[in-house]
């Protein structure tokens, strides 16, 4: 494998890895928060169209973006009012999240399907872009990865040295601590569901707009699960949840690049690889106790307040 197209796999991977990025960190919000949500592949598809749809309207991404996230958190909304006001079952209502949303893309989506649109376009950061192997990695993209670079280590400013972050993070794991402390718990869950969900709808809004730059059902491909498993691989941290992302898109940008090559592997077996990686993944954070590193009180319903 000669150097150009190594760098071109590490590049791609970057931006492979990014929509995975921003749900991953959406999920690991919410969860924060003490709130389980299984419907990241629905938010993420509905965020998908919804940024297409935008664009395609008005011929600005940024309000396809903004529109991706909006209609991303509004669907995570009805999450909450089934866990927050009715004490509802999380998992079953993550699961029916998801089924509502792949269904309401594809009902909705069917008549674009095949469409393009302009979306965002790469351009290289002057001065980084230059720098020898790390330039043509990381600094010849489109704005959306660039935004990406900065959230993980805001992630963690907030909830480390904020009193915002400190109260979600009291929420998921002590909500009554947190409720005799003179905070709203319930409050605070239904803030970390809507960003949650929020940044699902821009990790949506990716694939549209700056990696196909067309719409098409099933665009998001299982990449919702992915983000969830990548919450336990990560133990809840921003920083590992960015090792993940990247892992997973290297995986899809190899067995794309594979099949370019016309390697002499079944096509199944490859688009296979990604999901594999998840279980395995899985199962080595369950052998290394990653369920002790999470929220204490996640998945667990909290009285609505009067």
């Amino acid at each position: 494998m000669d150097t150009a197209l190594l760098l071109s796999i590490l590049a791609a991977t970057v931006q492979s890895g990014t929509p995975i990025l921003y749900a991953t960190l959406g999920e690991m919000f919410t969860e924060r928060s003490g709130v389980l949500n299984l419907g990241v592949e629905g938010m993420m598809i509905v965020g998908a169209f919804t940024a297409f749809l935008a664009t395609h309207l008005t011929g600005n991404p940024w309000a396809g973006v903004l529109a991706a996230g909006l209609c991303g958190g509004g669907l995570s909304l009805l999450h909450g009012i089934v866990c927050l006001i009715f004490q509802g079952n999380q998992v079953v209502s993550g699961l029916a999240l998801t089924i509502l949303g792949l269904g309401l893309a594809d009902f909705l989506g069917t008549p674009y399907v095949g469409i393009t649109t302009t979306g965002f376009q790469a351009f290289a950061v002057p001065v980084l872009a230059d720098i020898p192997v790390l330039g043509t990695i990381f600094f010849r993209h489109d704005a959306l990865v660039y935004l990406s670079y900065l959230l993980p280590p805001l992630f963690w400013l907030f909830m480390a040295r904020t009193r915002p972050g400190l109260a979600l993070r009291a929420a998921g794991e002590h909500p009554a601590a947190a409720s005799a402390a003179g905070l709203s718990p319930v409050r605070i869950r239904w803030c970390g569901i809507f960003t949650g969900g929020f940044l699902a709808g821009i990790g949506g809004a990716y694939l549209s707009l700056a990696y196909t730059h067309l719409w098409t059902n099933n665009m998001t491909s299982g990449r919702g699960w992915i983000a969830v498993a990548l919450v336990i691989f990560a133990f809840w941290r921003p920083g590992r949840a960015v090792f993940g992302a990247y892992l997973f898109g290297g995986v899809m940008a190899l067995q794309l690049r594979l099949q370019a090559m016309g390697a002499n592997l079944p096509s199944s077996l490859m688009l296979m690889l990604p999901y594999a990686l998840t279980v395995l993944v899985l199962l080595a954070s369950s052998a290394r106790g990653g369920g002790r590193a999470a929220p204490a009180a996640l998945g667990v319903n909290i009285e609505p307040e009067e």
